[in-house]
Parts: C-alpha cells; sequence; structure tokens
C-alpha cells in the first residue's frame, strides 16, 4: 500500500480485524518510512452487476459512487458514517438478491429515497432533490408536502 503521507511502498500492518459481518477486513498500518498510521479495507467484490443509467448508458456497479451520494445528502446531519455505510450495504445485498445482471438505476435510486426517508428527512428531501432533478420550487415543495402529509 502507499502511505498516503510520504507516498512510500513500505508499511506494516500493525492490526487487522473483521467487519462488515464478516466481508470485510479492516487492517490498520503504519508506514516504514515516516511512521505515519493509515488504515486500509480489503474486501471481495461480490456485487458484479451493471446499472443502466436513464440516458441508456451502462457502467459496472460503483459501491463508492453510491456511498458518496448518501454521505453528501446526510451532511451536517445526525447520522453516523457506520449508519451510512450500512445502508449502502443493505442496497448493494438488496440488489444483488434481485439476481439480475443489469439494474436499473432508477430501482437503486427509489432503494435508497425509500431508506433515506425512514431514516432522515432532510437527508431524503436533499437527495431526491438531486435525484429527480426539480425543475423549480413547485416540485420541491410539492415534494415536502407529500412528506408532511404522511406524518399526519
Amino acid at each position: 500500500m502507499r502511505c498516503p503521507n510520504c507516498g512510500s511502498l513500505e508499511d506494516r500492518v500493525v492490526d487487522s480485524r473483521s467487519s462488515r459481518e464478516g466481508r470485510e477486513i479492516r487492517r490498520r498500518r503504519e508506514c516504514i518510512a515516516c511512521g505515519k498510521r493509515f488504515t486500509t479495507y480489503e474486501y471481495v467484490e461480490d456485487a458484479s452487476f451493471t446499472v443502466i443509467k436513464s440516458d441508456g448508458r451502462r457502467e459496472a456497479f460503483n459501491r463508492q459512487k453510491l456511498l458518496n451520494g448518501i454521505r453528501l445528502a446526510c451532511t451536517k446531519r445526525p447520522v453516523s458514517i457506520a449508519r451510512i455505510e450500512a445502508m449502502v450495504d443493505e442496497i448493494e445485498s438488496e440488489v444483488v438478491g434481485m439476481q439480475e445482471r443489469e439494474v436499473d438505476a432508477k430501482q437503486i435510486g427509489e432503494l435508497v429515497m425509500d431508506k433515506l426517508r425512514k431514516l432522515d428527512e432532510v437527508a431524503y428531501v436533499r437527495f431526491a432533490s438531486v435525484y429527480r432533478a426539480f425543475k423549480d420550487k413547485k416540485e420541491f415543495v410539492e415534494e415536502l408536502s407529500k412528506l408532511l402529509s404522511n406524518e399526519q
């Protein structure tokens, strides 16, 4: 592994732990050159499916892209990184469970919105505003109205 501090390729593993129900190994490393410590994750890439984008393009599923989108929606919200990662795990498991080689991005987006709606309504509205590409404030207000009417 390349040290993120100095770029050296020489390091040693200080600690290894299993995480994500044994599907991932977290390794704590120490750079031999500069002495700084950093964390790496190792996991089996078992989600080999293609995402069909709204414009018809196809691309390999990218867990990090999904994680980043949810993380952005949850910025400055009381949602832990661990909970976000667990949500991504759940979504990935559900999509893999569909046993389809190709999955519409819309299906994944709907799964994300369903889980965010239950977790944090502000994060849900943030994600929905980007995902559904609201064209004006009227569409935004309509989505908020739906959310508020479901509470009562």
